[in-house]
């Protein structure tokens, strides 16, 4: 079971009562947008086997959004952020390049 420290309240939480809100750190695109930037918005995803930025709410907590950095492969937990931040803390960044030597980073902004 995934277990995350909610960065707005400071709970340890289960997944029991968090919601899961998809990938983080999504480019939106807004009116005057192509159909393919738009369509790369709705259904384009990484999906990766590993790393991976998540969007989670403490529904049964606080009621807020944050982000998380975990690995889908093995569900470890690198840490949690507040969801306001365009990229991860660079404390995250730290334990996954530690963890993962070579780990290559995206744009984020």
């Amino acid at each position: 079971m995934l277990t995350f420290k909610c960065p707005c309240c400071g709970v340890q939480a289960d997944e029991t009562e968090l919601t899961p809100g998809g990938e983080a750190h999504l480019k939106r695109f807004g009116p005057g947008a192509s159909d393919a930037d738009f369509e790369g918005y709705l259904f384009m995803r990484e999906n990766p086997k590993g790393v991976h930025f998540e969007r989670w709410r403490h529904a049964f907590g606080c009621g807020k959004w944050f982000l998380a950095a975990r690995n889908t492969n093995t569900m470890e937990v690198y840490g949690t952020y507040p969801a306001q931040t365009t990229e991860p803390p660079q404390s995250i960044k730290d334990v996954l390049t530690a963890r993962h030597p070579g780990w290559q980073w995206r744009d984020f902004s």
